[in-house]
């Protein structure tokens, strides 16, 4: 199916190019999951997040010549971007200069001369959208040098993953919402079984979805950052906790200038309107900084401009190198920690990601290709496992994922969870 986003606003009819979600004989199956899958209707016209019907907020029209993810060659639905396509997602109170990406360094905007940075936590302000174009993303060669202070963890440890295993997933579909998605409680159900598959137990597994009467269990923001502190307390060495979330993300102007790119990646609660978005600087502070050496977090993140979603300083190629961090200079040793935290993005922080189809279910393009690959073969390096889902997205999709870390890792090495 294609969606004729040329003009006519909101109420523009569909355009169909198929009635019915197509299968692919090339996608691997599902597994099936307690409660089945939603497979609905095929993917409501895309608007950005928290438009139409709020005041603050500023749309920009797209038209069907604009590049995005959602291309794909054949009459399948086209996919649904998890987040505005070319629009950065900006707090409205604060202004911020970006740095120039001609310049092989970032620069602090920060005026603070205290030798420790600050932790700014952001305001639960509703973000607003702008008509500001995403660049592409700039990239900080990882100094080596002991002066430069970007030196190893001291006290880092590989974890063995033979402690116990908690686990969080988060899917918002945003249920009757204009910006309503389609694949990401399924996606939450598909990892929970795909964890307890891999020696995570029923119980310790949390899964907030807005498919369900029970109000402790919606992704609202204050739902989400309870169960985010939860997930890490008491945290061990060798423990294996694992973070998922499916949804919208977006873009803020960074405040404490922590970011290369002058901006913060965000996630939407279901209630983002009233409660506000979710910064990667606070998920960074409750979930990897308690963590002791040698504890693992693993974190999937299917949403859009999520690269750096987790704030980690060390980004990857998928050849196993260090291509370099986002995170500028005067932050990279707080940002670093000994504890054995790795994130897998669905795309660059700025690229956006698809809410799609694969046989006829609905679904995040990331998780499934992630959970897939993993399913298929389960003995994988990092850097084959970057390659694998790579390749499984380049077939359809833009998107390009990332693998980040908070210390420098081996992508030699067998990844486990």
């Amino acid at each position: 199916m294609m969606w004729d986003l040329s003009g006519g606003g909101q109420g523009s009819p569909p355009y169909y190019a198929q009635q019915y979600p197509g299968t692919s004989s090339s996608a691997p199956s599902f597994p099936a999951v307690p409660g089945g899958y939603h497979t609905g209707p095929p993917p409501m016209p895309f608007m950005p997040i928290g438009a139409p019907g709020s005041d603050n907020i500023m749309v920009d029209r797209y038209h069907s010549s604009s590049a995005g993810p959602w291309t794909v060659p054949d009459a399948s639905p086209a996919p649904v971007a998890r987040s505005p396509v070319s629009v950065h997602v900006h707090s409205h109170h604060r202004t911020h200069h970006s740095h120039s990406h001609s310049h092989s360094h970032g620069h602090s905007h920060s005026h603070s001369h205290s030798s420790r940075p600050v932790v700014q936590q952001h305001s639960s302000t509703p973000a607003r959208l702008t008509r500001t174009r995403p660049q592409p993303d700039p990239i900080q060669p990882v100094q080596t040098s002991a002066h430069a202070g970007h030196l190893q963890q001291p006290h880092f440890i590989y974890s063995k993953c033979t402690g116990r295993k908690k686990a969080l997933c988060i899917g918002i579909n945003y249920r009757g919402q204009p910006n309503q998605l389609h694949g990401c409680v399924n996606d939450a159900r598909n990892v929970q079984n795909f964890l307890m598959s891999h020696g995570y137990k029923a119980r310790d597994i949390e899964v907030l979805t807005d498919d369900t009467s029970d109000p402790r269990r919606l992704p609202t923001r204050a739902n989400i950052i309870e169960a985010m502190r939860r997930l890490v307390q008491s945290a061990h060495p060798h423990d294996s906790l694992f973070f998922h979330y499916s949804g919208h993300g977006g873009q803020v102007k960074d405040r404490n200038g922590d970011e290369i790119d002058g901006y913060d990646e965000i996630i939407f609660p279901l209630d983002h309107k009233s409660a506000g978005h979710i910064s990667d600087d606070l998920m960074h502070t409750i979930m990897v900084k308690p963590l002791p050496p040698g504890c693992r977090l693993t974190a999937l993140f299917d949403s859009c401009h999520s690269g750096s979603v987790l704030d980690l300083p060390y980004l990857y190629h998928s050849d196993g190198r260090v291509k370099g961090s986002q995170v500028t200079a005067r932050w990279h040793d707080y940002k670093s920690t000994p504890a054995d935290v790795i994130s897998w993005s669905g795309c660059k922080d700025s690229q956006t990601s698809a809410d799609t189809w694969e046989r006829g279910v609905a679904t995040g393009a990331m998780s499934h290709a992630f959970v897939s690959s993993l399913t298929q073969n389960p003995k994988q390096s990092y850097q084959e496992l970057l390659r694998s889902v790579r390749v499984v997205l380049k077939k359809k999709y833009s998107q390009k994922p990332q693998l980040s870390s908070s210390h420098r890792i081996d992508t030699n090495l067998r990844f486990i969870i």
